[in-house]
């Protein structure tokens, strides 16, 4: 079973509703952008999102007049996110795709790259980071969010090291999903091997709600931005 199976099936069993469209929310316990200010002024932009899921962040960029680019593996899911675009009114270019499959992109033609808790999904990170290196212009942004590595050492089995770096299946809405757990380390240092500087790492608490310890940080959230030619 696949994670785009999975997925497939938990956007088959969601309603039609709205969900919230007027700030990016980075994850399910996650911060929102009105709070974190990463991604800044999309007016006139042109922004890609990786993983976009059911389409919020994607239309919620669409709203503030940012040209949007969207890619998600789920055809159920942009099914979804074309249905919230037309409800929206507004305009987003869809693809069903692998997440670094950008060969559709001009190098140099992104302004802003944004992917809100997909990248724990993706086996060779370094890949993704190489091609989205590609797609943004000189000095362009990389703003994403996953599982904080420390929150799921937590989740299940408890002898889990944070350092355990092997695949690790968790539930969502009732299905199996496969991460890929990564050392806040071995991000920073595959970011500035595919021409990244980071310029911002931020840990914030869980919601009060959670189950996790306050403690322990539930997602982290990356702004990277590109250099190099």
């Amino acid at each position: 079973m696949t994670n785009i199976e999975s997925w497939d099936r938990i956007a088959a069993r969601q309603s039609g509703g709205d969900p919230q469209t007027d700030t990016v929310i980075y994850g399910p316990d996650g911060p929102a952008e009105r709070d974190l200010r990463l991604i800044g002024d999309v007016k006139g932009k042109r922004v890609l999102e990786l993983g976009c899921g059911t389409g919020q962040a994607a239309v919620t960029l669409a709203k503030q007049r940012a040209t949007v680019i969207a890619v998600d593996a789920s055809a159920v899911q942009l099914a979804h996110a074309r249905s919230l675009m037309e409800r929206a009114e507004v305009r987003i270019e869809w693809h069903e795709t692998d997440l670094a499959d950008l060969a559709f992109l001009r190098a140099d033609s992104i302004d802003v790259a944004l992917s809100v808790f997909a990248l724990g999904e993706v086996d060779d990170l370094s890949r993704l980071f190489r091609q989205v290196h590609r797609v943004l212009r000189p000095a362009g942004a990389f703003v994403f969010s996953y599982e904080h590595p420390m929150a799921l050492a937590r989740s299940g089995d408890s002898s889990r090291s944070y350092s355990d770096e092997s695949p690790l299946t968790v539930q969502r809405d009732g299905e199996p999903i496969t991460l890929y757990p990564r050392t806040i380390s071995e991000v920073f240092t595959e970011l500035g091997r595919a021409g990244f500087r980071v310029e911002v790492l931020t840990e914030p608490p869980p919601a009060p709600n959670t189950l996790l310890s306050v403690t322990t940080p539930s997602t982290i959230v990356w702004r990277a931005r590109k250099e190099g030619a």
